[in-house]
């Protein structure tokens, strides 16, 4: 069992140094956006927020929620498989628009159409912090949370 395991490791590893970075990286990338879509909830919120548009409020909290749910399922089993097959080609995304089981999919992670991300409030992204000014969101991941220092 530990032979067999440590003999997948060193296939994996080699696979990977065979067929070059960039394609096996972006995959696996994707793949971990992708399986920690419960996390974010992208799925779920813009779901919510198009059925409210389209059908009205009433629509939002049953079908959208639905929705949304199946939606970020698939989006985290797509990502596992990503994940999981991640040394080997093809590294074309699996979600992509056109997509039969989400036609509307995108080939990053899902927000609702109301909100854009940018850059977070970090010392990384601070432009002058000895100033006290930064810029981006300053809380993201809380919903409705949508200050920005900049945008004016």
């Amino acid at each position: 069992m530990r032979s067999t395991l440590f003999s997948a490791l060193i296939l994996a590893v080699g696979a990977s140094l065979v067929v070059g970075c960039k394609g096996p990286s972006k995959k696996l990338g994707r793949g971990v956006t992708n399986a920690t879509e419960f996390a974010r909830l992208g799925e779920l919120r813009r779901s919510v927020e198009q059925e409210a548009l389209w059908s009205g409020p009433q629509a939002a909290y049953s079908s959208g929620v639905i929705n949304g749910i199946n939606r970020s399922v698939l989006r985290t089993l797509v990502g596992v498989g990503e994940v999981l097959t991640f040394p080997i080609p093809s590294y074309e995304p699996w979600l992509k628009p056109g997509n039969p089981l989400i036609p509307d999919a995108t080939v990053g992670p899902a927000f609702p159409d109301s909100y854009k991300p940018g850059l977070v409030a970090d010392g990384v992204f601070e432009t002058d912090s000895n100033l006290g000014f930064s810029g981006g969101d300053v809380a993201p991941l809380v919903p409705g949370s949508r200050f920005r220092i900049f945008d004016y």
